[in-house]
């Protein structure tokens, strides 16, 4: 007897199936869904769904007329110099001066013991007295031989004799005099004068110190520093080149710049006030090749001491066509000088570049770039592929700084969001 057969089994393969089928097309549909919602990003962002172009700071080369700068070492030396010496020999009884105080001339700075000068001065004045005396009877001693040597009286030796002796007390009185001149300047020298005005520094004696006028004794030093010179050199090659540039009309002068000068103290702050160039020497150091040039600088406040290290900038020449380019956009290297120039489709070029000189925080190009081409400035570590389009935006030196505080704030934002 056969068995029918159960039809079972094979309804129950088919349901296993189905439920194995569903997930699979939920799982295409959810696939296909996210493809469509992909494609919109992609039309609201970069296509293929890759992020915006990364933007970038640039400038636009212009041909200007740049000055050309050269900036040399200098040091500052006072307008004037006295140095405060002892005239007179003794021991110094008291000093008169504040260290490092404003002084006027004439002002009375040390008192050296007057005594011995006095004493010599009241030798001398009584010395004059009898000068004088003696000066009286010779005169009239004279006076009375004249009519007595007309009368035969006396002899003619005699008379001559009477005369000479009243020259001779004249000239007693002369020399007298003489000597109460020398006895009052030694005794005023006791009284130790500043020979100019200016700022005086620490005194260089104390009280009690025996000062000597054959050794010229140094008491004190006295500078004028309300205007102070700048003495710095320049090399001769440089100087011969800068004519050559100038008279070939490679270079222009710089007009009433020329005569200018800026001071650069060590922290790189430039002094508001400019000064003047004053000469250049005439002739070379041999040892070093240089030519000194002097100017003359106001200090108001003694911001410039003497003895003191600076820069100075001296504008030489003019440039009559040139750009400039801020030094961070500029690579050099072995190889030369180069750019990054926004090309064609916005993609980053790279551009070799003829670079002179630094003037201030900027490099003057003289060759590679022309006007109204965009050079890279910022924005470099945002280029993560090469070749790939950038975003150019202006760059100005105010906001290089902040994109600087963008990555901290996304940082912070994404630490939030993780809490």
């Amino acid at each position: 007897m056969k068995s029918k057969p159960n039809s079972k089994p094979s309804t129950l393969g088919v349901g296993a199936r189905a439920l194995y089928l569903v997930p699979l097309v939920v799982a295409v549909a959810a696939a296909l869904t996210a493809c469509g919602g992909g494609d919109k990003a992609g039309a609201g962002g970069a296509p293929g769904g890759m992020p915006p172009p990364p933007q970038v700071g640039v400038v636009k080369a212009e041909l200007q007329p740049v000055s050309l700068q050269t900036e040399l070492p200098g040091r500052v030396e006072a307008q004037r110099t006295a140095q405060v010496r002892a005239r007179v020999n003794g021991v110094v009884l008291k000093r008169l001066f504040t260290e490092g105080a404003e002084v006027k001339a004439g002002q009375v700075l040390f008192q050296i013991d007057p005594a011995p000068y006095q004493a010599a001065l009241d030798s001398a004045q009584a010395t004059l007295i009898k000068a004088q005396a003696n000066l009286a009877q010779a005169s009239a001693q004279a006076e009375r031989n004249k009519p007595l040597v007309d009368g035969k009286a006396i002899s003619q030796q005699e008379y001559i004799a009477s005369v000479a002796a009243a020259k001779a007390a004249e000239a007693d009185v002369a020399a007298a005099k003489a000597a109460i001149k020398t006895a009052k300047l030694s005794l005023d020298y006791a009284a130790v004068s500043a020979p100019i005005s200016g700022r005086i520094g620490r005194a260089l004696v104390t009280e009690g110190a025996l000062v000597s006028a054959a050794e010229a004794t140094q008491l004190a030093l006295i500078q004028q520093t309300g205007s102070v010179y700048v003495n710095f050199t320049q090399s001769a090659n440089e100087v011969q080149q800068l004519r050559r540039a100038l008279n070939s009309g490679k270079l222009r002068s710089a007009g009433d710049q020329a005569a200018q000068v800026r001071i650069v103290l060590d922290d790189g702050t430039e002094l508001a006030k400019p000064g003047k160039l004053l000469f250049t020497d005439l002739s070379v150091d041999a040892s070093s090749g240089q030519v000194t040039l002097r100017a003359e600088v106001p200090n108001p406040g003694q911001q410039l001491l003497p003895g003191q290290y600076v820069r100075v900038r001296l504008s030489q020449g003019e440039l009559p066509s040139g750009i400039l380019l801020p030094q961070q956009a500029v690579k050099r290297s072995n190889q030369g000088d180069s750019v990054l120039l926004v090309g064609p489709d916005n993609k980053p070029v790279p551009r070799m570049v003829k670079v002179d000189h630094a003037q201030g925080n900027q490099w003057v190009v003289l060759d590679g770039l022309k006007p109204g081409e965009q050079v890279i400035v910022d924005g470099f570590q945002k280029m993560f592929v090469p070749g790939a389009p950038v975003s150019p935006v202006p760059w100005s030196p105010a906001s290089a700084a902040a994109p600087a505080a963008a990555p901290a704030s996304a940082a912070s934002a994404a630490s939030g969001a993780a809490r």
